[in-house]
């Protein structure tokens, strides 16, 4: 049992003053208390501001080793998009093994840590060996995954990606794709695998990685195995997808099916609450409305979706129809939870050319309307019972220091319109996941060794 005494914690219902939050064995909240006249003995006390800790829903920490290498453009790569950037994440992809793959995760994950995020879900779709075969254990990428997180001490939703064709219509992979390519049963499998192997430690799901990626039977089968799997007394697994990121995946999906690509998936599959749709940049009113009334959860994805010239989702539109999203930081060009909720509330005000536009309805503070709704979809989207503070959820906890000088002089009903708009310096200071500190004074136990092995993995790549 831990006890601990904050003197200012932002609860579901809002800001709570002298709160006392009890934490079991497993590191779930099984007491809060506010109000606390004293503290008494033996409480833990946090010297600072305590937030609930939010997801990043989408990560691919492979690509953090690939951030700032496809920002030069020349002659031959004039007319840059998504799709000249997929080639060379392709290439880039290619010459990873499984060490490299865990040091490049430990370090994106614990720049996450830092950034405000306490849980991950991580869409993983680098399953084979460099050659394309598969590995004699089919997890070996995977395991490395978990490793990495447990090393940091960060809270996991493992998402291995289904990955059968190239384009729609069942067009065969490439060569770039070959260590992407799995079968519906095949992930099955993994997915049981793993589940086994780590039982509550971490969530898995399923991703079937895109519907140019996944045709229509593969993602049939894939569903109904999951379900099965569900129906044995687990909770619904999570399902993410990417979809309408860009506009020629819209205008591929229209002359394959005569469809927009969230239109035939919400024709085509039972879409709801346990579904991620990331992205879905591209959609219409129709189709906004229709996405909303699933109840399942938009990834948006701000820093990368401007990296790659994706475009902008209608979330004013989207949250007018009480729709759910969360944030996630994708590519890993950005770490902070911060950054990512600032870039959408300012892509809706270059779009609409006005401010604030997503306050709540009647007024109040956009930081903690942007705040509270990232950790409401993050939770829904990661499978994990990480919903805030109260009980009955994991203590994952974010600590700010109030001495900071984005924090000065502000009253608590402005510190998270603070946290979020006031630039690029970070207030964090503690992270707690699950009971246990993972950042102490904004430093990781084991940040220098991780930062090494980064390194090297990083040099050892560029030569190669």
């Amino acid at each position: 049992m831990r006890r601990l005494f904050a003197t200012d914690a932002w609860l579901p219902d809002g800001w709570a003053h002298n709160v006392r939050i009890d934490v079991d064995a497993r590191g779930m909240i099984t007491r809060l208390e506010r109000d606390v006249d004293a503290p008494g003995e033996g409480l833990e006390r946090i010297a600072g501001i305590v937030l609930p800790g939010l997801c990043d829903l989408h990560s691919h920490a492979f690509q953090r080793a690939l951030a700032g290498l496809t920002e030069h453009s020349d002659a031959r790569t004039a007319g840059d998009s998504f799709w000249t950037w997929r080639e060379t994440m392709y290439r880039f992809a290619a010459r990873m093994n499984p060490g490299q793959l865990e040091s490049i995760a430990a370090q994106a994950y614990l720049e996450l840590l830092k950034g405000g995020y306490t849980s991950v879900c991580e869409f993983h779709y680098l399953h084979r060996d460099l050659d394309g075969a598969p590995y004699a254990d089919a997890g070996e990428m995977a395991e490395r995954i978990v490793a990495a997180a447990a090393q940091v001490n960060m809270g996991l939703t493992l998402l291995p990606v289904l990955y059968v064709t190239s384009n729609f219509g069942g067009s065969p992979p490439h060569a770039g794709q070959r260590r992407f390519l799995t079968d519906p049963q095949g992930l099955l499998r993994l997915i049981a695998d793993m589940r086994q192997r780590h039982g509550s430690a971490i969530a898995v799901g399923a991703a079937p990685h895109s519907l140019r990626a996944v045709p229509p039977a593969a993602l049939d089968e894939l569903v109904s195995g999951l379900d099965a799997m569900d129906d044995e007394g687990r909770p619904r697994a999570p399902l993410h997808i990417h979809i309408a990121e860009q506009t020629k995946e819209v205008d591929d999906c229209l002359a394959w099916s005569g469809a927009r690509p969230v239109q035939w998936l919400l024709h085509a599959q039972p879409v709801g609450p346990q579904w991620c749709l990331v992205h879905a940049t591209h959609i219409t009113a129709a189709e906004t409305q229709a996405l909303a009334a699933s109840r399942a959860v938009v990834g948006l994805c701000p820093t990368t979706e401007a990296n790659l010239g994706d475009g902008l989702f209608p979330l004013s539109q989207f949250t007018g129809h009480d729709g759910v999203w969360g944030i996630g930081s994708d590519s890993n060009v950005s770490s902070t939870a911060m950054e990512e909720l600032r870039w959408l509330e300012y892509g809706q005000r270059l779009m609409r050319r006005q401010r604030n536009v997503m306050a709540p309805p009647g007024g109040g503070s956009v930081g903690e309307a942007l705040y509270g709704a990232a950790l409401r979809g993050g939770a829904q989207a990661s499978g994990r019972t990480i919903d805030g503070l109260q009980v009955g959820q994991r203590a994952d906890l974010v600590v700010l220091d109030p001495d900071h000088p984005s924090l000065m002089g502000k009253v608590r009903e402005q510190w998270l319109d603070a946290l979020v708009f006031c630039g690029h310096a970070n207030p964090i200071r503690d992270v707690m996941v699950g009971g246990q500190w993972s950042i102490r004074d904004g430093r990781h136990a084991q940040e220098d060794r991780i930062a090494a092995r980064f390194g090297d993995t990083v040099r050892a790549l560029a030569q190669a």
